[in-house]
């Protein structure tokens, strides 16, 4: 049938005659048309829908081709989702206490949450990363850490997850042990994703690929129960990619990496049934669950199109789920207790295989272990209370879900097919595209937020009183980073102490020799080497050798702010204050915005330098993964007016200092340094006492944060010469 390339709706998207009637009447004459909602999609979601909106919707049923209702017949009626927890920090001690008291309290299966140093391939002896040790997620350096992350935990019974990407080769083979066939789970290994969005890589493209195909050969010869790759659309809304282009990204990614392990010389059946998928869930509940739907029939039959499979199972889109981080606010935080529930409500009406659910304190810190509990407890009193689980896709025949499930369809096929057209997504990411259109996305959203066009409850609306806020401050987890440091690297050093030498010496020359060589099998030859003891450091600088280190090269967005914010009064204001202080100076005001330590998440950063540069400032953007000595020399050089440092890896404490000292040293005190992102508020009083101006949390709107960094650069004591 080519009903999933038709127009969704038979009435042609028009509001039925007789209920316009009717009201229009009610509306005193006013068009009902003014009572659609046009989304950022694109897509116009009308108040009413009708059979003939859903006029050409097959007799589906889940568990058959092209899957719209679900990849299983019986779905949650026989078993419902898998109830994850993403976590990971400090040591791997305390991570190991955390999950196993976690599985006591009902979670079903493992998420593992990975510092930035593990992820970037660096040893935490590294002094390259000492301020991110242990901060965002857990430090693995050799297999004996991982040996005791998942002690006393049965990994032939509980399935895991890792988001892992840059470092999958060492990570996987420290994981993987004797009895591979047993293993269950997913290792994320999803480097596409990283060049676009999240930037946790180490190798370049091409090189990266290999090391996928290598894994998926690996992994389905010994590894049968395993999921050699979840590919993630998660990241790409975390950035600001808006339904459509996270659903078409993601998947034009699954065509490529089926392209890879075809390449590799596996058949499309040998690899295909062990790829997964993962997803975010945002606040637009309809649009959520259409999108899982749509993703499920999308990828069944571009898979059955390009690449006919034997196999029924290489056509299913099984996938993970997570409830949106960026939607939680730091202003009322207990808002997004509600805003997590309602997020994972959509993705279980929308057929997800397994889900993690976001704490409430996340946009102010490492989440506590109460409110984790709550954030487990949503996903179970979902599946024990509520009865939803019992009935397979209740909105199957909804006319409005049918209708938006078909209109997601054909948009993101198109995008899909732009992708295609430009050589796969390889190509479009090795040329910025989808980066750039993401990151456009991300700053019209900001605008809309910004303007009030979009409402955020607590943000700008219905805002508590300054004096209430105070009084409901919300106690975060406070990661000590120098025991974390110091343990880690005692470890690190007694492993080295103790291995075989010439032993770790070979696998490493193994290893830079296997990549110089086409026919070598990357991730076996890790394992060996994991089996030597040798570290994570070095397995990564044995491929570098050959490799090398990939470094981004950054546009910025123009213009997408401003468009979307239209005519406000809160801009014009900022926007003299900047003319007139380039009359006053000779020049704009001129900011560096800093990325600091090994946190490659830089939306909030991207989004500031489109928003300040619209309003008139100057902007540098600083490189990913700078340490502050290269932050200060740019800013220097440049000769800035303020550094703004973007962080969201709980790496403040240590960097932000190290930064402000640095220009003191130089004597450039008159750089007036502010912070951003995910910073606990009890935080903020110890850096405004390093030296920084202001600290802005998330939902500080750009004019308010434009105007208060004036202020500040104005006031700032400027330098004898």
């Amino acid at each position: 049938s080519n009903r999933h390339l038709c127009k969704a709706a038979a009435s042609g998207g028009q509001l039925p005659e007789d209920w316009a009637a009717l009201a229009k009447k009610q509306l005193k004459g006013q068009d009902p048309t003014k009572l659609n909602w046009r989304t950022a999609e694109g897509i116009v979601i009308r108040p009413i829908y009708t059979k003939d909106d859903a006029a050409k919707v097959d007799r589906e049923v889940s568990g058959k081709f092209p899957y719209t209702r679900g990849p299983y017949p019986t779905m949650y009626a026989q078993k419902p989702w898998t109830i994850r927890q993403y976590a990971g920090f400090s040591t791997v001690e305390e991570s190991n206490k955390f999950y196993r008291a976690n599985i006591a309290a009902g979670q079903q299966g493992l998420s593992v949450a990975f510092d930035l140093p593990t992820h970037r391939g660096y040893d935490s002896d590294n002094p390259r990363v000492k301020g991110d040790v242990g901060m965002a997620g857990v430090a693995i350096d050799t297999v004996e850490d991982m040996k005791i992350l998942f002690d006393s935990i049965p990994l032939n019974k509980i399935s895991t997850s890792m988001t892992m990407n840059g470092a999958v080769l060492p990570v996987l083979a420290f994981y993987i042990g004797a009895n591979q066939a047993e293993l269950a789970g997913t290792i994320q290994n999803d480097i596409l994703k990283e060049f676009m969005v999240r930037n946790t890589y180490i190798f370049p493209p091409e090189p990266s690929m290999r090391i996928i195909a290598d894994i998926f050969s690996y992994c389905s010869k010994n590894m049968p129960k395993f999921n050699c790759i979840s590919i993630s659309g998660y990241h790409m809304q975390e950035a600001g990619a808006d339904a459509i282009q996270e659903l078409a990204f993601t998947i034009a990614d699954g065509l490529e990496y089926c392209r890879a392990g075809i390449k590799a010389g596996l058949t499309i059946d040998e690899f295909a049934p062990r790829l997964s998928f993962f997803w975010g869930i945002g606040m637009n509940f309809y649009m959520e669950i259409a999108k899982l739907r749509a993703a499920r029939r999308l990828w069944a039959i571009l898979l059955k199109e390009n690449f006919k499979p034997k196999s029924e199972k290489s056509l299913l889109l099984r996938c993970h789920s997570q409830t949106s981080g960026w939607s939680l606010t730091e202003q009322d935080p207990y808002n997004n207790i509600i805003r997590t529930a309602v997020e994972a409500m959509a993705s279980v009406f929308g057929g997800t295989q397994s889900l993690h659910t976001n704490s409430f304190d996340e946009a102010l810190g490492l989440p506590t272990q109460f409110s984790a509990r709550i954030a487990r407890n949503t996903q179970i009193i979902l599946q024990e209370e509520t009865g939803i689980p019992r009935v397979i896709d209740p909105w199957g025949g909804s006319y409005m879900m049918e209708a938006l499930t078909d209109e997601i369809y054909d948009k993101a096929l198109k995008l899909i097919q732009e992708i295609e057209s430009h050589g796969g997504m390889a190509k479009a990411v090795a040329d910025g595209i989808p980066k750039l259109k993401i990151e456009e996305a991300a700053a019209k959203k900001q605008a809309r937020i910004d303007s009030g066009n979009e409402v955020i409850v607590g943000v700008n609306k219905y805002r508590l009183p300054p004096d209430q806020a105070e009084k409901e401050k919300v106690d975060v987890l406070v990661i000590d980073n120098t025991m974390v440091l110091e343990a880690q690297k005692a470890r690190v050093q007694q492993t080295r102490s103790k291995r075989n030498k010439a032993g770790v010496e070979k696998a490493l020359a193994d290893i830079t020799e296997g990549c110089r060589s086409e026919g070598a099998n990357l991730l076996a030859l890790t394992i060996e080497a994991a089996r030597q003891r040798a570290t994570i450091g070095e397995i990564t600088d044995a491929m570098e050798i050959v490799f090398g280190r990939h470094v981004a090269h950054d546009r910025l967005v123009s213009g997408a702010y401003l468009s979307e914010m239209g005519k406000n009064e809160a801009l014009d204001s900022i926007m003299a204050r900047v003319r007139e202080f380039a009359t006053a100076e000779g020049r704009q005001p001129r900011i560096l915005v800093a990325k600091l330590g090994q946190d490659g998440h830089d939306r909030g950063g991207k989004v500031i330098a489109t928003g300040f540069a619209d309003l008139g400032w100057d902007v540098d953007v600083g490189p990913l993964f700078s340490t502050p000595a290269e932050a200060v020399q740019q800013a220097v050089d440049a000769d800035v007016h303020a550094i703004g440092v973007s962080s969201l890896a709980a790496g403040h404490k240590t960097l932000i200092p190290e930064l402000i000292k640095l220009l003191r040293e130089q004597g450039r005190s008159d750089i007036v340094v502010i912070a951003g992102g995910v910073i606990p508020p009890q935080d903020y009083d110890f850096l405004k006492q390093s030296g920084v101006a202001e600290v802005f949390g998330p939902g500080t709107r750009i004019p308010e944060a434009a105007d208060k960094v004036l202020t500040a650069v104005k006031n700032r004591q400027k330098p004898a010469h």
